[in-house]
């Protein structure tokens, strides 16, 4: 096996790493936002918001994400009278299926930050005078964002794994180029450098959660 073979097949699976790299941004900056404001809404005092936010996060972590992928990006556009409006891009599709697949189980995450908060906290803010939104900015909130920060890097990781699914959805990324040149070169080379790739990737999320988990004294 030589090195101008290795390069050969690594220079393409880097360009695929590129998408993988891309949906992995897309979906953490989009889902964890999401995420939090379905936690809002399952908390809400409104039996509608918190009954509709309890069904969604059923729905979506009750589901394969490889259906839910299967279907935005397949079955949308198969809906009567208005399928033919949500004809979309298969990789926009699958963002679309990620998002809203994440943000459910980021919103369970947080609403277990939530319920590890003590309700003598709630009682001693309001006895200092502290408002009803600075007691949630000032004191609720960073503490629920640690103690969800473990949780959170760990969902961000599986992330980073679960964005070979693209594959099974033809979105040519980082997994789609390793069988290409298993296929050709009938050698599994491809799937050793995919999954140090892979590794890689991983090992520079973790490394910046550790960080973050110094930087907020997470113990």
């Amino acid at each position: 096996m030589s090195l101008d073979y290795i390069i050969s097949i690594t220079v393409p699976m880097l360009e695929g790493a590129q998408m993988t790299v891309l949906l992995f941004f897309i979906a953490i900056l989009a889902s964890i936002p999401l995420g939090f404001l379905i936690t809002l809404m399952a908390n809400s005092s409104n039996r509608g918001l918190s009954w509709f936010a309890h069904t969604y996060v059923y729905v979506m972590r009750g589901t394969p994400l490889l259906l839910q992928l299967l279907f935005f990006v397949f079955g949308l556009p198969l809906l009567p009278v208005i399928g033919e409006y949500l004809v979309m891009d298969r990789f926009v599709a699958a963002c679309l299926g990620f998002v809203l697949n994440y943000a459910a189980y980021f919103a369970e995450i947080f609403r277990g930050g939530l319920l590890s908060i003590d309700k003598g906290q709630y009682e001693a803010a309001q006895v200092l005078g502290f408002s009803k939104w600075q007691t949630t900015n000032k004191i609720i909130l960073p503490q629920m964002f640690r103690v969800a920060l473990p949780a959170v890097a760990n969902e961000s990781i599986t992330l980073v794994k679960d964005t070979a699914l693209l594959y099974a959805v033809a979105v040519p990324e980082l997994l789609h180029f390793a069988q290409t040149a298993v296929n050709r070169d009938f050698t599994i080379v491809p799937f050793f450098i995919a999954g140090i790739i892979y590794l890689l990737m991983t090992l520079l999320l973790t490394l910046f959660f550790k960080w973050l988990e110094k930087r907020f004294k997470f113990e």
